[in-house]
């Protein structure tokens, strides 16, 4: 698939948003000193064997300002909604405000409707997002609202420890070993944003800049095109450097209804929208698996900056040609430089390298 077929992922799955609040950042906003300072924003569908869980951290957190939680109940068939409203009292009795609402359609409408609706509903200067099957720890909140107060165009995430014990080992480890450069530059990279939804602390006014979050329902990777909408604001992406959610790894999770086809056209997209489309040529490093796929998903324009394919396998260096399938490519001539190994392709009429570094 190339890069103008891969562009039909976003909008196919445009939907309308039916939230009475608008996004408008010009919305007037009470007194600092009248107004819930945090919201935590959580979405909810059949979340009845962790909720007590979270909602217990939540009441537990260390943050002297004003809090609510405003949760939005995505058509739940379990017991969600009437254990969560078993909480209230206690809520009530820390000072926390509790903002509840859903449906009852027989279906959900998905986690990226469900989150805008929590947001519309609350009133809070800044927005912490927790999903209901994951844990916070006590400084949470009082630490990423002190670093989003300070920056105010930031998505601000945090480190995560991953439960069970050992599941995805090396993505958790991935998450929390990123630096503050890389937060930036392996959103080409990586298999969803460098700064991971279940962290994400924002204020209001940046979330209403970027617009709220895709409705396309499941199978829609809502936080990555968020993620990218942000950027492309030139929002900032920040990640205090402590542990400060328990992240629950398990089979029932959102997260597993997004293909990793979608996930890559969506980053195909964005690699030739903010890099490629500036650049004259370049060179595809793997004339591997990837490195042919990633040909294959660039638009025809940006196919024809290619100027050539860089390995250093072994194998494709023994052979001492390596031939393009699914393309019209024959090899033209072969020159030995130096150290290098040139092969030269002519593609559709022109002439493009290979170079396999020996």
């Amino acid at each position: 698939m190339n890069g103008t077929q891969g562009s039909s992922v976003e909008s196919e799955h445009e939907a309308k948003r039916p939230c009475t609040r608008t996004w408008s950042h010009d919305r007037s906003e009470p007194a600092e000193g009248d107004s819930v300072a945090v919201s935590v924003i959580m979405p909810m569908y059949n979340a009845s064997d962790w909720l007590d869980e979270c909602l217990q951290a939540i009441l537990e957190q260390d943050f002297p300002g004003r809090m609510e939680l405003s949760v939005y109940d995505d058509g739940s068939t379990d017991n969600s909604r009437e254990l969560i409203e078993g909480w209230r009292q206690r809520f009530e009795d820390r000072g926390v405000s509790l903002v509840i609402s859903g449906h009852n359609a027989s279906s959900p409408r998905g986690v990226g409707f469900a989150k805008n609706q929590a947001v519309c509903q609350s009133s809070g200067r800044f927005l912490c997002f927790q999903d209901a099957d994951d844990v916070m720890r006590p400084q949470r909140v009082r630490l990423q609202y002190e670093a989003a107060a300070l920056n105010p165009t930031a998505i601000v995430g945090c480190k995560v420890c991953r439960v069970p014990e050992g599941s995805t080992e090396r993505y958790t480890r991935w998450i929390n070993s990123l630096s503050p450069e890389q937060l930036l530059t392996q959103v080409f990279t990586s298999h969803g944003p460098t700064v991971v939804m279940p962290t994400w602390f924002c204020s209001r006014r940046w979330f209403q800049n970027v617009g709220a979050f895709n409705e396309g329902g499941k199978g829609v990777p809502e936080d990555l095109l968020f993620f990218y909408q942000s950027l492309r604001c030139g929002g900032v992406l920040l990640r205090v450097e402590e542990c400060l959610l328990v992240y629950r790894y398990h089979p029932h999770a959102a997260t597993h209804s997004v293909l990793e086809h979608t996930i890559w056209d969506l980053r195909v997209l964005f690699l030739q929208e903010r890099v490629l489309s500036r650049w004259d040529s370049f060179t595809v490093w793997s004339a591997g698996k990837q490195g042919r796929r990633l040909f294959r998903s660039l638009s025809p324009e940006n196919q024809e900056k290619v100027k050539a394919f860089c390995d250093v396998d072994e194998n494709k260096i023994q052979k001492g040609f390596y031939t393009y399938e699914e393309s019209k490519v024959r090899v033209a001539s072969e020159l030995n430089i130096d150290d290098k190994l040139y092969i030269i392709y002519r593609h559709i009429g022109r002439t493009a390298g290979s170079e396999y570094k020996i």
